[in-house]
């Protein structure tokens, strides 16, 4: 009997160290499968992240693509704008924000030719002043960032 037990153990023992050997290695707080490349594009992402953060429109556009295009996802297409419209919608958004805090979940990163999708949900909390008082606001949501890989860098064609 003692023997029985000292086989099972050891055999639960190897089964969770094969399987522990078998996991699937992750970028550090991401679901994002660690490699190269993948890091690169986590790495490129959280500048961006910072940026907003920072209300920091300069760097925005320095990571926005030339070809930037923004669908707002309504019917009418009024709230559409390019990269040239991308600075206003930046400065009057930021203009009505005091504080940002912007956290990121890397759930997928997925080449498509030239493209890469990034897949992520944020948490972001806000502080505006309504009528002379501070107020804080959070949104959290799924959002997907669409990079142009361009040689060895990125741009964002869609998703700030």
């Amino acid at each position: 009997m003692r023997c029985t037990r000292t086989a099972r153990a050891l055999l639960v023992a190897a089964i969770i160290v094969v399987a522990a050997g078998c996991a699937k290695r992750v970028i550090p707080n991401t679901e994002v499968p660690d490699s190269a490349f993948n890091r690169k594009v986590i790495a490129f992402c959280e500048r961006y992240r910072l940026a907003v953060e920072e209300k920091n429109v300069g760097t925005l556009l320095v990571l926005a693509s030339p070809d930037y295009y923004e669908d707002g996802g309504t019917p009418t297409g009024d709230d559409d704008f390019d990269f040239d419209g991308l600075r206003d919608v930046l400065i009057n958004r930021f203009a009505k924000i005091k504080t940002i805090r912007y956290d990121i979940k890397y759930r997928k990163v997925t080449p498509k030719g030239d493209l890469i999708h990034v897949d992520y949900t944020y948490s972001a909390s806000f502080q505006v002043t309504v009528t002379g008082q501070d107020h804080w606001f959070r949104k959290v949501e799924d959002n997907r960032l669409v990079l142009a890989h361009i040689g060895e860098q990125f741009k964002i064609l869609s998703g700030m």
